[in-house]
């Protein structure tokens, strides 16, 4: 299907993230010729890059930034207009790529995680808390990394990480299945004192140094490039994870600077702090978006134009599969700075409105035909299965899979949604999102329609429990625009189809074992059962087993969790969460987890208010004390 844009311009590929799952063996991949040697992949995943940021996606008002090369790549394979990413934001998308497993499924639903849930700010003012998140895979996942690994490929990682509870903590990439990681930021480390300093030269001793294109120099990129000339003569799995386009917004090429300020109408700015024009208008931004274009520009460049040795007479573009996508929508900017605009989308990252997961995803490869636009419905947890089939690598055993097989639809027809199936074998249709953090949101699309689910929108009049939109009109096999501003609430007029989508939404969280946001019993204004809350009135523990007794004051506990670290003091301190059992009406038991050095509980009682005994400090006052969780908690020792 091909959807009916105003006014739009030649497209882009995007990437996205699906729902379901193939449990079926991988396909023989119908384009591998007898002398063809296996395939390699290159999966080029953007950070933050908006689902308007590219020129290719232009819809309704053009987008001034300039990226030729991501243009012209677009013509190489397919440009699907409805990709998304995984979650509306970085870590949780990143580990659901690698893993294919959903984030609501794998607990890892935002960035850093592994902590104690506790409000950020003001225990007096917030109303809602997260609920515990992991920090990370598990250290034994079964990453797409590790699979091809053991099937003979190179895996080499390049850029950003993110997969832990920061950049440098446990698991590296190395301990999930890559033979060669490299981490430099390169030209995107922040310019001394300010962004309006220390722009890269022709000085032979500048690191950043500007190449006879006027672009400086980006280790990032380079240490990409290097990859893929290293290890060219075996099959290879190449993640290059951009740090560009992230914040801190900034460029290190002044001409680019200049470049977009003369474009946009704009003086050279004088005052390096904040900007407040509305819209696509930032020019540091705008030129962290024609370097990523430049620099992903020269690795599509070296596999078109470099000879395959493993395949005499043929580039490696010929034998190379490429996606390039974001992570998430676009980051529409941060208090005192507007970054850009994923207008006609609302919102952006941190957001699971459609700004904050759809995102550009295009495919190429062998088998894949050029210059075609799809509107077909995909998600970046495809990229796991549809890989393998690609590479007819057979999938891991007892691997559950929440994305689905592209392969058929990539090298058939890549209009045809129906070429898309789920797990039941019949043609996908569903997708869901899970983010119970920031925006406190669940979302589910199905065919033309999408709700989102609101769980802070008790005591909030800004906010209804319940937003039912419809994208798309698909009655006449076409994709017609409807509303993807998601401006237009029918939650109150679609009444019964609201329900059965949120049943169907309460299922698949349900059949995920999905974690829920809470309610702040410190919370100063009226909160209806607030004063029922149970309290903790002792705790004790014998031969590793603690025991709390509480008093209801009304309301029923329904779940209890031990909330525990095995490395309690040290840097990069750790927290995970396991079952505890509610015994008769007064008392919790858990067993602590060997290694366990700090440990609390989480009592949940029946209106979904979360105590913690002791008591967790906010996370503002966390950093700002510099402590960590374990001075608060209760030791094992």
């Amino acid at each position: 299907m091909k959807t009916q844009y105003k006014n739009f311009l030649p497209l882009v590929l995007t990437s996205v993230l699906l729902y379901s799952c193939n449990t079926q063996k991988a396909p023989n991949n119908k384009t591998q010729s007898n002398d063809r040697p296996e395939p390699n992949v290159v999966l080029l995943l953007t950070d933050d890059l908006g689902w308007q940021d590219l020129k290719v996606y232009d819809i309704d008002n053009p987008s001034p930034y300039e990226t030729p090369n991501i243009d012209a790549f677009a013509k190489e394979g397919v440009q699907f207009w409805q990709a998304y990413s995984p979650a509306p934001t970085c870590a949780p998308s990143r580990c659901a790529i690698m893993s294919g497993t959903h984030p609501a499924r794998a607990q890892k639903t935002h960035v850093v995680g592994g902590a104690p849930p506790t409000v950020y700010a003001s225990k007096e003012t917030q109303r809602i808390m997260d609920p515990w998140y992991s920090g990370r895979m598990p250290e034994n996942e079964t990453t797409l990394a590790r699979v091809l690994q053991q099937k003979g490929y190179t895996t080499g990682h390049a850029g950003k990480w993110h997969m832990a509870i920061n950049h440098l903590a446990y698991p590296q990439p190395e301990d999930q299945g890559f033979d060669v990681t490299t981490h430099d930021r390169g030209a995107t480390i922040p310019q001394k004192p300010h962004r309006l300093t220390d722009f890269a030269t022709n000085k032979a001793s500048d690191p950043y140094r500007l190449d006879e294109k006027g672009f400086p120099f980006h280790q990032n990129n380079e240490n990409a490039l290097k990859f893929l000339k290293e290890n060219k003569q075996d099959p290879f799995f190449l993640y290059y994870a951009t740090f560009l386009v992230h914040a801190p917004i900034h460029t290190r090429s002044k001409a680019l600077l200049e470049k977009y300020c003369k474009k946009l109408g704009l003086d050279y700015p004088t005052d390096p702090h904040g900007w407040d024009v509305k819209g696509q208008n930032n020019p540091y931004y705008a030129a962290m978006v024609e370097m990523l274009d430049y620099y992903v520009g020269q690795v599509f460049d070296y596999l078109q134009t470099t000879d395959d040795p493993r395949w005499p007479g043929h580039k490696l573009s010929e034998n190379t599969y490429i996606i390039f996508t974001s992570d998430n929508g676009g980051m529409e900017g941060h208090p005192g700075e507007v970054f850009t605009d994923n207008y006609p989308l609302d919102k952006g990252k941190i957001n699971a409105k459609e700004g904050g997961t759809r995102v550009p995803l295009i495919i190429a490869g062998p088998g894949i035909k050029k210059g075609i636009q799809s509107d077909v419905v995909v998600n970046g947890l495809d990229f796991y299965p549809t890989i393998l089939s690609l590479l007819n690598v057979e999938k891991p055993k007892n691997k559950h899979l929440d994305g689905d097989d592209l392969s058929t639809l990539l090298l058939k027809d890549p209009t045809d949604s129906k070429l898309v199936l789920d797990k039941e074998g019949n043609e996908r249709n569903t997708m869901m999102w899970h983010f119970p953090h920031s925006s406190y949101q669940s979302t589910l699309r199905v065919g033309d329609y999408k709700i989102i689910r609101n769980y802070d929108y008790k005591n909030n009049p800004k906010i209804p429990e319940f937003e039912l939109y419809r994208l798309y009109d698909t009655s006449n096999g076409t994709a017609e625009r409807v509303d993807i501003e998601e401006a237009n609430n029918l939650a109150k007029v679609e009444v019964k189809r609201t329900k059965e989508m949120n049943d169907k939404l309460t299922s698949i969280l349900t059949e995920m074992n999905a974690s829920y946001p809470s309610y702040n019993p410190f919370y100063l204004k009226k909160m209806e059962h607030k004063e029922t809350v149970p309290t903790v009135i002792s705790e004790s523990i014998k031969k590793g087993k603690v025991t709390f007794k509480y008093k209801k004051n009304g309301a029923k506990v329904v779940k209890a969790n031990l909330i525990y670290t095995t490395n309690g003091g040290n840097e990069y301190e750790e927290w995970f969460k396991a079952e505890a059992n509610i015994e008769g009406v007064s008392t919790i038991t858990a067993v602590l987890p060997k290694g366990t050095t700090h440990y609390l509980i989480n009592l949940i009682d029946e209106y979904n208010f979360l105590v913690s005994y002791p008591e967790m400090p906010t996370i503002k006052s966390l950093k700002t004390e510099k402590k960590q969780y374990s001075n608060y908690a209760l030791s094992s020792k």
